[in-house]
């Protein structure tokens, strides 16, 4: 058994072939602008850097506050092959001023969608390897949060996205089992209060398919209509981001309009193989681009170690 498990990691660190960095972006226009144009060429991007090789951010969601952009990301080190929740504060002109890690928990940590509500600032990161979804209140704004136990929702949801419309909170989400689901179906649950009792609107998705089931980003009423983001992964992980679009208000019986396909601009070149978040903040918008690298031997070998390591943490437990 240790034999087989020994070999299934080599054979997995024999196949990896690429390696995906994301970076973030702030774009200088508001969500509803880029929903009208359908494209990020025309408005004006900064760029944020990298925290290192192999080593990337990416899911970025953001909140002003006291004349500071607050952005969230995903903070992800292939060494570590885990996620934890880094925070970056920008002054006015989009500098960094600020930045370091808010959130860390044992398993990964991706997705911090953050929201405001009942006086109170939330976040609510995708931590599906916990084997739940978890809520967390801001103790201290920006730096300090704590999990809420009261908050029970009734699946490990991943990229949780809610709004609250039509006098009740929704939330879409990509279910954790099976695995084929996660990336190719779309659910929908809703509750009275953030905190209140999540149910599932129906047993079934409301969609399925890998180009437009998975949420990237924060869902949005734009004239009227509820706009999703969801990502396109029809030919590659978060491909891009196609818009889906309703005039009704969230049901089991809601039906969507495909809209514009959002793909990575020009000026994120070489970050230009993917798209998978857009997310609304104020008057600008956080996105994030993936840049493929091929054939990396330094990569391979940081997953021998990890795979190694995990199998002789293993061992040694027994």
């Amino acid at each position: 058994m240790e034999r087989k498990t020994a070999n299934r990691a080599i054979t997995s660190v024999m196949s990896i072939f690429r390696t995906d960095i994301w970076r973030v972006g702030v774009v200088q226009a508001g969500f509803s602008a880029i929903c009208r144009a359908g494209s990020l060429d025309p408005f004006a991007i900064r760029w944020l850097p990298n925290p290192g090789p192999y080593r990337f951010l990416a899911d970025p969601f953001g909140i002003w506050r006291d004349d500071r952009l607050h952005i969230f990301v995903e903070h992800y080190d292939y060494r570590t092959r885990k996620g934890e929740i880094h925070l970056l504060l920008l002054n006015q002109e989009l500098e960094i001023i600020q930045q370091g890690k808010v959130l860390s928990e044992p398993w990964h940590l991706s997705y911090p969608f953050i929201l405001e509500a009942d006086g109170e600032t939330w976040m609510l990161p995708e931590a599906c390897r916990s084997g739940k979804l978890i809520l967390y209140r801001a103790r201290r704004f920006p730096w300090e949060w704590e999990a809420v136990p009261e908050f029970h929702f009734p699946h490990a949801a991943i990229d949780a996205s809610p709004i609250f419309t039509a006098g009740a909170w929704w939330m879409f989400y990509a279910p954790s089992s099976p695995h084929s689901d996660r990336m190719t179906a779309l659910r929908l649950a809703r509750a009275d209060t953030l905190l209140g009792r999540w149910t599932d609107v129906s047993t079934q998705p409301l969609r399925r398919g890998a180009g437009s089931s998975r949420m990237g980003g924060t869902p949005q009423i734009v004239d009227r209509q509820l706009i999703l983001p969801m990502q396109d992964c029809t030919t590659t992980y978060g491909g891009a981001i196609r818009l889906l679009t309703t005039a009704t208000d969230p049901d089991q019986s809601m039906t969507f309009q495909e809209g514009f396909r959002i793909t990575p601009p020009r000026s994120a070149h070489p970050f230009t193989a993917g798209l998978h978040t857009l997310s609304a903040a104020g008057d600008v918008t956080l996105i994030d681009a993936k840049r493929i690298l091929r054939n990396m031997p330094a990569r391979a070998g940081m997953d021998l170690r990890h795979h190694l390591g995990k199998w002789w943490e293993q061992r040694t437990a027994r």
